[in-house]
């Protein structure tokens, strides 16, 4: 296949152009960045933004995960930024499908489970309603933008929080490595996650198995509480988990990102579960021992 990424020097994004490429695929890239793209993939194609649907011509699938960074203060113009990236990016992507001599077979578009809202009770599937808050209406304005018609085959991956080495993990493991670990906030709110490797593996089902379509949360089949999230962390990175840390911590490392954690939402992978994906890290103690201690797992 010839497979066009764009958002492929991010956290999730260059593992996938990596699997791609270990599999013998072509990989076409679209980025701000062309210089550093054609360093970090000397063997890929990288094509700067004002290349699109050049880039987009004769490619199998495209995948989508280009946005803005949502870690950080939330000011109007970023907030904008926010927006426009996802909504604008996405909208610029399906005219250029529309326009290409050859298109796409398949169009698979990133969202979020920040579609949903948030809740300490609710639990959220792929029919459940969208929320109302900032980051809910950025999500269903992503999701509209992809429509590429065109009889393009359309999947959107919901994806929760990945854990990964990058992320936000990484910026909650320094009170961990002080020692000065423990429950986040309340520790009541839900974490919603999927390893790095699991949502990699889902991007490649949906490019290569056409049964895929439509709304899936990309998300392991169990989330677990902020308290048991940070008590498992605790004993893999063998330290203390007893000590709480206070909400304005993570504001001051993620910013007005930190909502996202500190309120969190119950999302199952309703849909991805009854296409019969193979979890490899269904369960979160497997999954942060990969991370942290990759030669024991």
């Amino acid at each position: 296949m010839a497979v066009l990424v764009l958002g492929g020097t991010g956290f999730i994004g260059s593992q996938l152009v990596t699997q791609l490429q270990q599999r013998g695929e072509q990989v076409r890239l679209v980025t701000r960045n062309p210089q550093r793209a054609q360093q970090l993939f000397p063997q890929a194609q990288v094509f700067p933004l004002a290349a699109l649907a050049e880039a987009v011509d004769g490619c199998t699938g495209v995948v989508n995960l280009a946005g803005e960074p949502i870690i950080g203060r939330w000011t109007v113009a970023r907030k904008q930024a926010i927006q426009e990236s996802r909504r604008g990016g996405t909208q610029r992507l399906v005219q250029a499908i529309a326009q290409a001599q050859v298109r796409p077979q398949v169009l698979v578009n990133a969202s979020a489970i920040g579609y949903y809202g948030a809740s300490e009770t609710a639990v959220f599937r792929e029919d459940s309603p969208p929320g109302q808050d900032f980051l809910a209406q950025v999500c269903q304005e992503w999701e509209q933008a992809a429509q590429p018609g065109q009889g393009v085959r359309l999947v959107i991956f919901r994806i929760g929080i990945v854990l990964g080495m990058g992320g936000a993990l990484e910026r909650i493991l320094p009170p961990f490595r002080a020692f000065l670990g423990g429950p986040i906030g309340s520790g009541q709110q839900w974490f919603s996650w999927i390893h790095q490797t699991d949502m990699v593996n889902l991007l490649l089902a949906a490019l290569d198995d056409p049964a895929w379509t439509g709304v899936y949360n990309a998300t392991a089949p169990q989330p677990v509480r902020m308290a048991q999230l940070c008590q498992t962390l605790g004993q893999v990175l063998q330290r203390p988990s007893w000590l709480p840390v206070p909400g304005m911590v993570l504001e001051l490392l993620l910013g007005d990102a930190a909502q996202v954690i500190l309120t969190g939402q119950q999302v199952l992978p309703q849909r991805v579960q009854a296409m019969g994906f193979c979890y490899q890290y269904p369960t979160l103690t497997p999954a942060l021992e990969n991370l942290f201690h990759p030669g024991l797992s």
